[in-house]
Order: structure tokens, then sequence, then C-alpha cells
């Protein structure tokens, strides 16, 4: 089987590598560069570097004309795509004999979109996992192939989590595949009612105090290295990891001296690490030693 695989992400390396154990990738097609940093710097997608290391031909179209006349010029058997970032239009869809296949990080049709793992751990969710679908016209609308279930532990956040289901996603996908080319799987039209994980948007990453202590610690965890809150003179604090906490005060207060405990709207948080200031990661301990203010906004 000649595959051109789509991706772009951390998240999809994985299931590019084990493709190439089982596989001919002839093709990778990903995102074009980036500027990236604070001197804005063009970098390359992830997985433009993997594929450009082990010598396979990569391509980063910039519109949907180039991206068509890509496919039809390689003429693949099948289509991966594991977080590209693009729709793919009716006539793209309709060139690979096997069709294209998309792993998407969510149990469809919950979470269709851009933030599935984000979206999960936003809700406070027990349970997140993958699912592999023969993709059609609409936003992870397409039959279902094949699904996984993987538990939430408490301590998982968007880094942990994506990491888990990158991984056994790649041998869910491959598996999937050999069984799909040699007809022995049937697509299923996906049951239940649709959820959608739209885009994270910077709005988001700010904790709100107001908010329930449950609440709180989900946006640390599910934003996780970006949640924050800020300083009374505007500084920036990026919350790495939170907990649960005895106390009650006014929203944002300081409740303890000697533990970084702030008080929400119902219940309080303790935070256990953060990015100070100065942009050092320091405990919440280390951080109330010096910290003269008595509340965070």
């Amino acid at each position: 089987m000649n595959i051109v695989f789509m991706g772009t992400p951390t998240f999809a390396l994985p299931s590019l590598m084990e493709l190439t154990k089982h596989f001919t990738v002839k093709a990778v097609i990903t995102q074009p560069d980036k500027p990236s940093g604070r001197g804005q710097k063009l970098t390359p997608p992830p997985v433009k570097l993997f594929a450009l290391e082990i010598g396979i031909d990569c391509f980063q179209p910039k519109s949907k004309t180039e991206l068509y006349q890509l496919l039809e010029s390689l003429k693949p058997d099948c289509v991966v795509v594991v977080a590209y970032g693009r729709l793919l239009t009716k006539d793209m869809l309709q060139i690979p004999k096997f069709g294209c296949i998309n792993l998407h990080a969510s149990l469809l049709p919950k979470y269709r979109g851009a933030s599935p793992i984000q979206r999960s751990l936003l809700a406070g969710d027990k349970w997140a996992g993958n699912s592999v679908m023969l993709m059609d016209e609409g936003m992870d609308t397409g039959p279902i192939l094949s699904r996984q279930i993987v538990k939430i532990e408490p301590e998982d956040n968007y880094q942990t989590l994506s990491e888990k289901l990158s991984k056994i996603g790649a041998f869910l996908l491959v598996e999937t595949l050999k069984l799909w080319f040699k007809g022995e799987i049937k697509p299923k039209p996906q049951k239940g009612n649709p959820t959608y994980a739209p885009p994270v948007i910077k709005e988001e990453l700010k904790v709100c105090w107001k908010a329930q202590a449950q609440s709180v610690i989900n946006r640390v965890r599910a934003f996780f290295p970006e949640a924050y809150c800020l300083t009374p003179k505007g500084e920036r604090l990026k919350i790495l990891r939170a907990k649960l906490a005895d106390g009650v005060g006014e929203a944002g207060e300081i409740i303890d001296k000697k533990r970084l405990v702030v008080a929400c709207g119902e219940g309080a948080v303790e935070i256990l690490e953060l990015i100070n200031q100065k942009g050092k990661r320091v405990s919440g301990e280390e951080f109330i030693r010096g910290y003269r203010e008595g509340f965070l906004l």
C-alpha cells in the first residue's frame, strides 16, 4: 500500500513513526512553516522535521488547489490524516482507492473539532479516547472504523493526556488499517449527540477566581502550560499544577501565608507549581515566601 500521511503537530508523530514500520509512506504533507518564539523565526512543524530526518518527501501546500493537485499527482492508495489542521474537500477525499482515514482524539461524536483533549479536561471528564474514522466532507462526521477508551487520571493535563492518546492511537491506527485493507472491517455511523471542540482562544487561558475551585483546576489542566493569572501589578503567572484546598475568602485572596492557597468563588485551590514573573519554574511555597501582595487577579 502506498500511503500519503497528513499531519502537523507532535501529536501526529507516533502515528507516522508506526506507519513507516508497516507500510510504504510515499510522502508526508504538513502545514507551512510558521513564525515562532520571541524572534518570530519561521519554524517547521514537528512532522516535517521527522520526515526529512528519515528521508520521506515532505510537501507544504498553501492552498486547497495546490493540495488537490499534489494528492492527484501522488496517486496514493490511502491517505492517513492525524491532526493535519485543515478540512479535505470532496474531490480530495475521492482520490485514494481506500479513502482518507483519520485518527481523532475523542470518542466521536463527542468533541468534534480542533481541541478535543482540552475540552475533555475542561469539562472534568473521567474518560477520553481515540476514534479512527473514514473521512467525509464534514468536520469529524465520518463513519467509525475503530475506537479505544482511556481513563483520565487525576494528575493528567493536556501534555500527559496528549502523549498517552497519541502513542496508543498510533497502534490502533495501524491495526485498523491492516483490517481495512483486507476488507475485514466495516464503517459504522456515529451514534449519540455530537458536541464540538472549537479552537482554543487566548481569552480562555486566564483563570477566573470567581469560578468554583474544581473548575479552576480543570482549566489549569486543560490549558497546560499556558493557563495563567495576574498579580495586582499586571504581571503574568503561569499556573502549572494545582489541587483542591480548604479555606474560605474573597475570590482571588491568598488565604495561607505558608502555602499558595487561593480562595475561589466556591472553595479554594493550592497552587503547587507555577512559572513566576521572571519566567522561572517554582513551587507555590517558594513563590509565596517572596510575594508581598495578598491576592491574585
